[in-house]
């Protein structure tokens, strides 16, 4: 299950295998190779880098005009991770880093995505034509992740809160980390080198933002608003889609139909995504222009539909509408070992902006020999089978660790948050750990650190035999040992105690009420202020 900074909205929904399963009851889940070189369009790209303002990779600054005007930009620079990308940004925006340097900073770091993006889009597409029917490449999951990124900062930059600022800004950052892991896929060449060089600067000017966000808007911190009484659903979601939330998939007047018995107006739920989002098309049986403000509602029949579905950035306000959990199945197989990335081994992976899923079973059913998981009931798999970097709190769920590959080691969580100001992390609660049929005597441990201020909890969940004493794994040597967040609070069960816990700088096996609280569905996702009456049974404190 990954777990990446993107906001959508969900019914009664099923997960298995890529995301988790959602139950309407009992959980509240805050979520879910080849390539030609084209050395002339690297060379074209990299010197239109130099002749920029700034190298930040090379710790290139320039002259500041922003300096001469009053503005002391060096010291606002000194408390960011990163004081020579800070200097580069600032000292480019002239003006408006004195009116605004956060503003300045972000307009300055969508001004490099959009850079980054245009050479690993022409590096993409010139490949493309080349692969035939190969998985897509490392390349084309970064074309498509720095327009995400694009888009995430502009919305930081309009966002009504600080709290929407900083998810934003954490979105957007992941979104860096991902590309960079896609890039290992790519064969070397000039131009995944580029593309990875431009990516690592724009990471350090997003991670400036950030930290110029927390120092200079914090103070002024503006919560979300509460929910008013007639409004329980999150205020981005319209009044339009709460009633297509609120109604059976029989009283909705869909844009396409997909069906398996071909009683629909389409086979596969991807024919159906590309035609209704490719132009506006009318409802089915009706001359009506469509269906809401630009919502495009595909109701997908009971049945087991073997296919990958992809909702990319540009397809947005799509909704997929099933039959139950249960019902409408949507199975996947994709794998690191079948020559995908992890980005786009995903069952379903909605990158659009305003996607809403209901009444859906979703599986990945690799299996632990291709480096996934599969799952039954509840949320299980194997190795770091929660992963990802989001602020997700995953409650009231069944986790079940499942046997790995000889010679593995079993781990539940792999959080991958890289910067300190993100604010995200995995939070698990009230849930019931137990070792699947299959474990046997493996141990399992409850997370390891896959990047550097990796951030999970488990609190007041019960913990079987199956979770070694230990509790925590390390990644590799002494890495993030020291800067990672794992926290235990009121856990109950033989694995529960504490006591042969490892001794980590960053772990804290007694959490406070009061840290404990910073970690639930009320505090950490503001849960509060969208959840409301759903349909979802929620916790919202300890």
């Amino acid at each position: 299950m990954r777990l990446s900074s993107q906001r959508f909205a969900a019914g009664t929904m099923g997960m298995n295998g890529g995301t988790s399963r959602r139950r309407r009851r009992q959980e509240a889940v805050a979520m879910v190779l080849a390539i030609a070189t084209l050395a002339a369009v690297a060379a074209a790209g990299e010197q239109q880098e130099t002749t920029a303002s700034s190298v930040v990779g090379d710790n290139v600054t320039v002259v500041s005009p922003t300096e001469a005007s009053g503005v002391n930009v060096t010291a606002i620079c000194l408390s960011t991770p990163y004081p020579g990308a800070c200097r580069t940004a600032l000292s480019s925006s002239g003006s408006q880093a004195a009116k605004d340097p956060f503003a300045a900073s972000v307009q300055f770091a969508m001004a490099r995505a959009a850079s980054a993006r245009a050479l690993a889009r022409n590096l993409s597409s010139a490949s493309s034509g080349r692969r035939g029917a190969l998985p897509p490449s490392g390349m084309d999951d970064c074309a498509e992740l720095l327009d995400v990124s694009h888009g995430q900062l502009g919305d930081a930059l309009a966002a009504g809160s600080t709290h929407d600022a900083t998810t934003w800004l954490s979105a957007a950052l992941t979104n860096q980390d991902s590309c960079a892991d896609s890039l290992d896929a790519v064969p070397a060449s000039a131009g995944r080198e580029g593309v990875r060089r431009r990516v690592g600067a724009l990471s350090e000017f997003i991670g400036t933002a950030l930290a110029l966000h927390a120092k200079l808007k914090g103070a002024s911190a503006t919560p979300p608003p509460s929910p008013s009484p007639n409004r329980t659903f999150p205020s981005w979601v319209s009044d339009h889609d709460r009633k297509i939330l609120e109604s059976a998939a029989g009283g909705v007047t869909p844009n396409a139909v997909v069906a398996l018995d071909g009683s629909g107006t389409h086979g596969t739920i991807g024919d159906a995504i590309a035609a209704v989002t490719s132009a506006a098309m009318a409802p089915v049986g009706s001359s009506k222009a469509g269906v809401g403000a630009g919502r495009k509602v595909i109701y997908v029949k009971a049945g087991r539909y073997e296919e990958s579905v992809r909702i990319s950035s540009r397809q947005r306000n799509v909704m997929l509408m099933g039959d139950g959990k249960g019902k409408t199945v949507i199975v996947g197989h994709r794998s690191a070992a079948d020559g995908y990335t992890t980005y786009a081994s995903a069952t379903v992976a909605a990158m659009g902006s305003g996607f809403i899923a209901k009444g859906l079973t979703i599986i990945n059913d690799a299996g632990p020999g291709k480096g996934q998981f599969y799952a039954e009931d509840g949320i299980s798999g194997t190795v770091d089978f929660i992963f990802g970097n989001s602020a997700v709190v995953i409650q009231n769920c069944d986790i079940h660790p499942r046997k790995p590959r000889q010679g593995q080691k079993d781990t539940i969580t792999a959080q991958g948050r890289t910067d300190p100001n993100q604010n995200t992390g995995i939070s698990i609660h009230k849930c019931r750990i137990a070792a699947a049929s299959d474990l046997g005597g493996t141990k399992v441990y409850l997370g390891r650190p896959w990047k550097a201020y990796s951030r999970t909890v488990v609190m007041e969940s019960s913990l079987d035999h199956s979770i070694t004493p230990a509790g925590w794994l390390e990644w590799s040597g002494q890495f993030a040992l020291s800067t990672l967040y794992y926290g235990e609070y009121g856990n109950s069960g033989p694995g529960a105690g504490t006591s042969g816990r490892v001794k980590w700088g960053g772990v804290h096996t007694a959490l406070s009420t009061v840290e404990a609280t910073r970690f639930t569905v009320r505090d950490f996702i503001l849960g509060d202020s969208w959840l409301g009456d759903t349909g979802v049974s929620y916790t919202s404190g300890l």
